[in-house]
């Protein structure tokens, strides 16, 4: 496999992702990026990306593609991304996976390949309850979380589509024990990009 890295990892909710990310990350070499952790980051470090952002997280909006995609960018040019990344919530949808190729060509680099874990909708609405239950989230039922995952499947699915035609989807079951989808994840990847 490649020295280099560079990954977008896709998921639907309780897939498993954010494990997995920063397992793979640190197998890999290579920052996770997570725009949640981004957006957190900026906030806590009161940028003016951390300010427009907690604008509208703080009315509940959601934070427009234009902000999302300028801290992405911002987040690629540091120096520990020059060899690879894993991003991880983003792109989420097509208009973002065009903005993230226009980040990657003006810096000379390309996309290795779109990993997504896939997961049996019945598997992940259990595993959500059951997480609901142990940290008490009793907002998440069962119909909340069947919609996140339609809203995600209906949201992702283009973009699946678009790195399927461009030959880097490489999709896994995310189904099985950690270290299991992390092994699978590797072998799919290098089986792929090598």
């Amino acid at each position: 496999m490649s020295s280099t890295a560079r990954l977008v990892l896709l998921g639907p909710p309780g897939a498993g992702k954010g494990t997995q990310a920063a397992r793979l990350a640190e197998q890999l070499g290579v920052p996770a990026i997570s725009t949640g952790d981004i957006f957190r980051a900026n906030i806590k470090g009161g940028t003016e990306l951390g300010r427009k952002v907690q604008e509208y997280t703080s009315r509940g909006a959601l934070v427009p593609d234009e902000v999302t995609n300028e801290m992405v960018r911002d987040r690629l040019a540091q120096p520990d991304a020059a060899q690879g990344f894993l991003l991880d919530g983003y792109p989420r949808n097509v208009a973002q996976v065009a903005e993230l190729e226009r980040i990657l060509e003006e810096t000379g680099r390309t996309l290795d390949a779109a990993l997504e874990i896939t997961a049996d909708a019945d598997v992940v609405v259990e595993r959500l309850l059951k997480r609901a239950q142990i940290e008490g989230r009793e907002d998440d039922t069962e119909s909340v979380i069947r919609h996140r995952l339609d809203v995600y499947a209906e949201q992702t699915a283009p973009i699946s589509d678009v790195y399927a035609e461009r030959d880097l989807l490489v999709q896994v079951d995310g189904i099985g024990a950690v270290d299991e989808v992390t092994e699978r994840l590797l072998a799919a990847l290098a089986s792929h990009v090598g």
